[in-house]
């Protein structure tokens, strides 16, 4: 059995496979994901998981180096958005590296999900509670 923290089979080969610049989606319950990406569907009932608990996890394995946020989050979700930064600092410090952000509109956040290698869906319920996370090298 697996020591480290992900236990997910499916999210931990994704990460396993992501090679520098790859995307991939940690999602709120709602964010429509096209019919060709990959789904991986954590969503049990509102808010189980959370968006930051799949986050947590999944970013204790990814070693990340850009991540992209839909604007709306700032002044639609704006708890979730303080406790996100919070999570992308202690994880830049844990890694080493900067982490850069970005914000675009949820309509282009939307469309640069399409061409992620796979969306993760939580139970979220909260506006915006969206990120694209680019893989980032270890050396």
């Amino acid at each position: 059995m697996k020591k480290a923290m992900l236990l997910n089979a499916d999210i931990s080969h994704l990460v396993a496979s992501l090679g520098h610049t790859d995307r991939l989606v940690i999602a709120d319950a709602g964010l429509p994901i096209p019919a060709m990406t990959q789904r991986i569907d954590l969503a049990l009932t509102h808010g189980v998981p959370t968006f930051l608990q799949v986050f947590t996890v999944v970013t204790d394995e990814m070693q990340v180096e850009h991540a992209i946020l839909a604007e709306e989050i700032i002044k639609q979700n704006p708890e979730l958005h303080e406790a996100l930064l919070k999570q992308v600092k202690q994880l830049a410090q844990h890694q080493g590296n900067t982490i850069t952000l970005e914000y675009v509109s949820h309509q282009a956040f939307k469309q640069q999900s399409q061409t992620s290698r796979a969306v993760i869906r939580s139970g979220e319920c909260s506006p915006y509670a969206n990120i694209i996370l680019c893989a980032g090298v270890t050396f």
